[in-house]
């Protein structure tokens, strides 16, 4: 829109129109994606889901919703609804429920505090480094070109909103466990599954399901497996679940994840001067960051990261079990960590679409357990910085989108005001993130609802004081870094294997298959719609999941 003077004027994301079913979506997508990482273990990319949303409303003939015909303010809109979902997932719960898993929730409110500080400084990080000479707007941030194109192509029409539309009732349809399957005797189909297998890398889907059956099957296929456990000098268990293989599994998986990240990360810094100049040499000709607002900007979020941490050692109490000179490198090992793990995530992400969260947060904690912390302050350590690094990539992703609806940079004063508007949304996505995991937490806890990472980390931290589980992880981890190798860091195939060994629900890795049989003979011709009607899938199955859920916790 335009004002007086006929100059543009970008929406405001406090707007009452644009805050309210901002507000609203952003809370289904937090509780949707809780869902969805708790029993597959990673997050879908809610910023279409909430695109879609704006776009089919804006299609209700009512005065008052013809403004979110706006793409501007459909961005604002997904925005904070992937904010909200990915701080959730990712970053909030997961922290916490690293303490359920470790068995001890007496500091699960200090946890809650850290992680959302963290979450919402690594936020802010990114907005202030976004077109810099370390993270240019022209770089790829491959899922934000992703949804741009989805919210551009719905403005043409409310085709793809009305696909979205009948995949969530589907998948709420689907995931009932009251429609039972009588020939198989199944009751409810595994619909995010199913969902995902539509849009997400396919090899990489391969492996999860692969994890998933082998989890689930493997007391029918564990003498398969008797020559590698005798070579090992270990007994073959009936039982992948009740041993520490999984977790080696993962723990090696990051490692060399983080260390393909890296790879990308230099390769693709190399590269990026070159892909300015011969792709998009217009964008590229001059940064809205310049070098010293990058290193001010780096340095002032270093310094909060470093009241984040005090703070959270305050109101945990943990200083009261560490001597001063431990207290000291705790703080300064805590702010190094969260300092350098988004900057690194955010890289990979910016160059691959890839976020390796979890690789690089597992190497910061490994190397803390040589330091002698005890485990709670390791504990809320390892939720600190694993909470930065997820939403630093989100939003880079989401600013990609709105740069690209805003003209590419053409009007710098708007680019600067719209991406200042996103960044107001982005941070109210994470504070509603802070509230729903604080109002759900403890219903996903007695349900026994938490995310496969945070048993690694739990379990990883009880392995610094067994050698036997110790021993475990680390032959197991040779495996995982072996096949994460192989698949490259795209795929990470060695990542998704090891997610399905944590999860104890084979009928998922069946129902990924199923979909990606389904798949093949479509995609060439149908790839847009089994896009959306995959992400409405998987936002009926988290809906439904949730209600099952409160249904489950009153009874």
């Amino acid at each position: 829109m335009n004002d007086k003077n006929g100059l543009l004027v970008h929406p405001k994301a406090v707007e009452p129109q644009t805050i309210v079913l901002s507000i609203l979506v952003s809370i289904f997508s937090a509780i949707i994606c809780m869902q969805i990482i708790s029993k597959l273990g990673f997050t879908p990319n809610t910023s279409i889901i909430g695109a879609m949303i704006a776009m089919s409303i804006a299609r209700i003939p009512l005065k008052g919703l013809q403004s979110f015909r706006s793409l501007d303010r459909q961005n604002l809109v997904q925005t904070m609804t992937s904010a909200a979902g990915f701080g959730a997932a990712n970053c909030t719960l997961l922290a916490v429920a690293i303490f359920f898993a470790y068995g001890d929730l007496s500091l699960a409110i200090p946890m809650l505090i850290g992680s959302g500080l963290a979450t919402l400084i690594g936020m802010h990080m990114v907005y202030q480094c976004y077109d810099s000479e370390l993270y240019p707007a022209s770089a790829s941030w491959p899922p934000g070109v992703a949804t741009a194109t989805a919210i551009v192509a719905g403005d043409e029409g409310g085709k793809k909103g009305k696909h979205l539309l009948w995949g969530i009732i589907l998948g709420i349809i689907g995931s009932s466990k009251y429609i039972a399957i009588k020939a198989i005797g199944l009751k409810g189909l595994p619909m995010a599954g199913v969902g995902i297998a539509f849009f997400a890398n396919p090899v990489a889907m391969i492996a999860l399901a692969a994890g998933l059956l082998l989890r689930g099957y493997f007391p029918q296929i564990s003498f398969l497996f008797a020559p590698i456990a005798k070579l090992f000098g270990s007994e073959l268990p009936t039982n992948l679940g009740a041993t520490y293989i999984p977790h080696g599994f993962m723990i090696g998986a990051g490692l060399i994840s983080l260390i393909q990240a890296i790879a990308t990360i230099v390769k693709g810094t190399r590269r990026s001067p070159a892909v300015g100049k011969t792709v998009e040499t217009k964008e590229a000709a001059g940064y809205t960051v310049t070098p010293k607002q990058l290193n001010k900007a780096l340095v002032t979020h270093v310094g909060l990261f470093a009241v984040g941490a005090l703070l959270m050692a305050i109101i945990s109490g943990i200083l009261g079990e560490m001597s001063v000179g431990k207290i000291i490198i705790w703080v300064i090992w805590c702010t190094f960590s969260a300092a350098v793990a988004p900057i690194l995530v955010g890289l990979s992400a910016m160059h691959s679409g890839w976020f390796p969260g979890f690789a690089v947060s597992i190497i910061f904690v490994s190397l803390g357990l040589f330091m002698g912390f005890p485990p709670q302050a390791l504990i809320l350590l390892t939720g600190y910085v694993a909470s930065t690094g997820p939403c630093f990539a989100d939003m880079g992703y989401d600013l990609k989108t709105g740069w690209i609806i805003r003209g590419r940079g053409e009007n710098k004063d708007y680019e600067l005001a719209g991406r200042k508007q996103q960044m107001i949304s982005e941070l109210m996505g994470g504070v509603i993130a802070v509230i729903v995991t604080a109002a759900l937490m403890n219903m996903h806890f007695k349900l026994g609802m938490i995310p496969p990472v945070s048993k690694v980390f739990a379990a990883t931290i009880q392995a610094g004081a067994q050698p036997e589980i110790l021993r475990q992880m680390f032959i197991s981890a040779i495996f995982g870094a072996a096949l994460q190798a192989v698949g490259g860091a795209k795929r990470s195939i060695g990542i998704l294997f090891a997610t399905g060994l944590l999860i104890n629900n084979p009928i998922y890795g069946i129902g990924l298959l199923v979909a990606l049989l389904i798949r093949w003979p479509l995609e060439k011709k149908y790839k847009g719609e089994l896009e959306i009607w995959g992400g409405g899938f998987v936002a009926g199955d988290g809906i439904y999941g949730f209600i099952d859920a409160l249904i489950r916790l009153a009874a």
